[in-house]
């Protein structure tokens, strides 16, 4: 490494810490670079481009897929070489490391693959398969059930430092809640009982990087899942990496630097592997991200495409949607957005913040709980609640399921919602349960008493892959749409992630976005009916730049004339209209 990225080093950690501690700790973290570089020499090849054509990402839990006699990565695994080759190139395996609560987000141990879903070598059977992987790194918070947390009970020295405890007289009302439970839990320890720092829940333990060992242990996890393959690393929750009393705790510019120290370190070691934050906050703190556009993260959650998305097709207006999305902009050509609509989390209200007026939110929330969906509620800092996010599939959240509505119409509102993820700018990533679908699981809510339940069901493959086959199944019409656009999109180069991206004001009954080829030369023309009406679009001359030539719908292979310099498209109730100009 060089004395440039020395220097760079030092000042991070100078951010953090003072002097006597960044220092010696600038030598040590050159030295453990140094070795890794030196032990994998192949992964600090030169960047082989971040962002490409073909960037689809799935997210899915290790064991979504379950069926008799194998591991359930394996499972998944068949299921990406059977059904999703081609279309998506990039798997988001949520933490598949021994856990504790939260569906894998208590991490027992951040070193292992839970038994239960498999080993290490399954792991590396995607890689063998041609498919890249997103690594969770949860590094905020640690299992209360973790060697390190129970070492800190027993009075172990090693651990003393790893945690944070603070007297429960300590004022703390500044600090940001992203939930409704204690910021403090008691805990029995060798020296008594102490009330230790909880932000997400009893069970997930913060872990306390005033201490430059934690630091240290957080980075080797970070190397070691590059070592073994990831090509994403997900820093989740890590917005609230940094605790200082007095502070919201949240955004700090101490969290800042460590990302910032992330990034470079993957520069050095392994300039091919994104970070992406997950950050579910409103949008302009969200972007802030970004930092400067070449230091911080390449890929932040489009967190206000969810629910601005939900609203436009529930009101059957894109106004909102259509504003918002026409103030977006990166930093650089090295950042993209990671556009989603669900994920294993609720669709999170927060970040439409500023966006949607508060009469607009109530008809989501509405909405919500009309089609069986919870509210999940924060606390605020005057010690009052509002919602947080909803907890519901995302196809039902658009299509009642009590409903007699003709399911040719639900496909359309639901697929309608993901075609504007995937004509906008960035890197699409699509919830396994949103490919296939899925509907509410409430007897999980039930059984588990969590909210998020309802939308992370755990399904048996056969059954599964049964449905897929049959013409008349829900499942099978939702993957097949989705698996056409997919087909479209991953081969056209005007949605490649770093084309140009303008978005048109077609009325408010219409979502319509024009994206432009890396080259300059290449277009298509996006439009999104949001309504169950027929609409009728006109391009005017000057956004076709008086060219006179045919435009190709890509999906239905519909063509449209020009005339008087205009284009006149109609759209069916919930149709995707893709135009492109022909030759």
């Amino acid at each position: 490494m060089t004395d440039k990225t020395k220097k760079k080093i030092e000042d991070y950690l100078n951010t953090i810490y003072d002097s006597s501690v960044s220092k010696p700790l600038t030598d040590r973290l050159y030295r453990r670079l140094e070795k890794f570089k030196d032990d994998f020499k192949d992964l600090a090849s030169p960047e082989r481009g971040l962002f490409h054509q073909e960037d689809v990402f799935l997210i899915a839990y290790g064991d979504m897929l379950q069926e008799g006699g194998r591991a359930p990565l394996q499972s998944l695994l068949d299921f990406y070489q059977h059904y999703l080759k081609g279309i998506v190139n990039t798997i988001h395996i949520l933490p598949f490391f021994p856990y504790s609560s939260d569906d894998g987000f208590s991490i027992i141990d951040y070193t292992m693959v839970d038994p239960k879903l498999g080993n290490w070598q399954d792991i590396d059977h995607f890689r063998e398969a041609g498919c890249n992987l997103m690594f969770d790194a949860v590094i905020n918070h640690i299992s209360a059930q973790s060697k390190w947390f129970q070492g800190f009970l027993k009075g172990e020295a090693q651990y003393q430092g790893y945690f944070i405890t603070v007297s429960p007289d300590e004022d703390l009302s500044m600090v940001t809640r992203p939930r409704s439970l204690p910021l403090l839990t008691a805990f029995d320890t060798a020296d008594g009982k102490q009330h230790v720092w909880t932000t997400f829940s009893a069970d997930q333990v913060d872990l306390n990087y005033a201490n430059p060992d934690v630091a240290m242990q957080v980075i080797d996890v970070i190397l070691l899942y590059i070592a073994h393959g990831a090509d994403v690393i997900r820093l989740d929750a890590i917005a609230y990496l940094w605790k200082e009393i007095g502070t919201t705790c949240i955004h700090l510019p101490e969290t800042h630097a460590f990302v910032k120290l992330l990034r470079l370190i993957l520069d050095e070691v392994a300039p091919h592997v994104l970070l992406i934050t997950e950050t579910n906050v409103p949008h302009e703190e969200n972007m802030s991200y970004f930092g400067d556009g070449t230091d911080e993260a390449h890929l932040v959650y489009q967190f206000s495409l969810p629910p601005l998305t939900a609203h436009a097709l529930i009101t059957g207006s894109a106004k909102y949607l259509r504003q918002w999305a026409a103030t977006l902009s990166l930093p650089s050509d090295k950042t993209s957005f990671f556009n989603f609509t669900a994920s294993h989390d609720g669709v999170g209200v927060r970040p439409v913040t500023g966006i949607l007026p508060d009469e607009e939110l109530n008809l989501l929330l509405n909405q919500a709980t009309a089609n069986g969906g919870r509210i999940s509620s924060k606390t605020n800092l005057d010690g009052s609640t509002s919602p947080y996010e909803l907890n519901i599939s995302y196809f039902d959240l658009l299509n009642d399921p009590n409903s007699n509505e003709d399911q040719a119409v639900q496909v359309g509102r639901f697929m309608a919602s993901q075609a504007v993820m995937l004509m906008l700018k960035g890197i699409p990533g699509i919830y396994l349960h949103s490919l296939i679908g899925s509907r509410n699981y409430a007897e999980g809510v039930v059984q588990s008493g969590q909210a998020r339940a309802i939308n992370r069901e755990k399904l048996d493959y056969d059954q599964l892959k049964q449905s897929l086959a049959d013409p008349q199944s829900l499942r099978h019409a939702v993957y097949q749409t989705y698996k056409q656009l997919l087909e479209l999109r991953t081969t056209e180069k005007a949605f490649h992630p770093a084309g140009e991206q303008q978005v048109l004001d077609m009325g408010d009954t219409v979502f319509a976005v024009m994206r432009t080829a890396p080259n300059n030369h290449t277009r298509v023309v996006a439009l999104q009916n949001m309504t169950a009406q027929p609409q009728k679009v006109t391009i005017e001359a000057a956004l076709l730049n008086g060219n006179r030539a045919d435009w190709l719908d890509l999906i239905s292979q519909e063509r449209y004339a020009p005339q008087d310099g205009k284009l006149v498209v109609e759209a069916a109730a919930y149709q995707t209209i893709w135009l492109k100009q022909t030759e």
